[in-house]
């Protein structure tokens, strides 16, 4: 038995000393160090690091992580007449539009803009919404991206809507919104050309541009972070951790956590704020 032992102790102590001379990563960040080295000498395109680093990050986020929340949905109305639909499509820009009935919590369906096209060109014709309603999805907010990236693929759809832990409608999330944290921000000729620097995303949760200034962050999560030589909180958070953070890497000040949600090899891009006091909901 104890030369069995004895064996079996050998055995992983030259597991060991293989792992450590072939050099083969048995993390995911001893991974990604391979890979910046690489970039490093130019065997790894930057773009192609970076797409990397959104594909391992996209396994450790949730739903709520991204969505568009609640208020900032653009619905489409039971009751709207082809005019009224037809005017909030040009207006938004967007491809599918969730339908609601009584409220905004409650979802019918959804409806693609192009199924309308023709309606373009005469508003005349007879309308009826419900021959063109398709079945909505439903997610928890806890649901992980890589695996509704895989339900988007498999099930050929782009949209989903997301419930809180009560049933009620949070927000939504599209593929697109998925592949975002891979590729980067995807821009189209309907994009708006500013971007929002703190956008409410569930309950206590925030994503906060990395280029917000100082002060307007300041404002609006009732804090005094200041520095005399740093103007945005991107900045005054690197001085803070002390080396530019990789995606997922996160630090708690005061009640605040921030988690680097987008980021590359050269700089961070987006922060996740959770407001574990909850104060924050409460003055907004």
């Amino acid at each position: 038995m104890a030369d069995a032992d004895n064996g079996g102790s050998t055995k992983g102590w030259l597991d060991r000393i293989y792992n450590v001379f072939t050099g083969e990563p048995q993390n995911q960040k001893q991974l990604l160090d391979l890979l910046k080295n690489l970039q490093a000498d130019q065997l790894l395109g930057a773009d192609e690091l970076t797409m990397i680093e959104g594909v391992l990050q996209v396994d450790d986020m949730q739903v709520r992580d991204i969505m568009i929340p609640h208020g900032r949905m653009v619905v489409l109305d039971h009751e709207d007449t082809i005019t009224e639909i037809i005017e909030k499509i040009t207006d938004s820009g967007h491809s599918r539009f969730p339908v609601i009935d009584d409220d905004r919590d409650d979802v019918v369906g959804i409806l693609l803009a192009k199924d309308l096209l023709h309606f373009s060109l005469d508003q005349d014709q007879e309308f009826e919404i419900n021959e063109y309603i398709r079945p909505a999805s439903f997610i928890p907010e806890s649901k992980r991206l890589n695996v509704l990236l895989k339900e988007f693929r498999l099930n050929r759809s782009h949209m989903a809507m997301i419930v809180d832990e009560y049933g009620g409608v949070s927000g939504l999330i599209t593929i697109e919104d998925v592949l975002e944290q891979i590729v980067g921000k995807i821009d189209d000729e309907y994009d708006e050309a500013e971007e929002v620097d703190i956008q409410p995303n569930g309950s206590h949760h925030y994503s906060v541009r990395a280029l917000t200034p100082l002060t307007e962050f300041n404002e609006y999560f009732d804090t005094d972070f200041e520095n005399e030589d740093i103007e945005t909180i991107g900045g005054f958070l690197l001085r803070q951790i002390g080396h530019l953070p990789e995606r997922g890497e996160s630090i708690t000040l005061g009640i605040l956590t921030f988690k680097v949600l987008n980021a590359d090899s050269r700089q961070v891009h987006l922060f996740q704020v959770i407001d574990n006091g909850g104060r924050t909901a409460e003055r907004h």
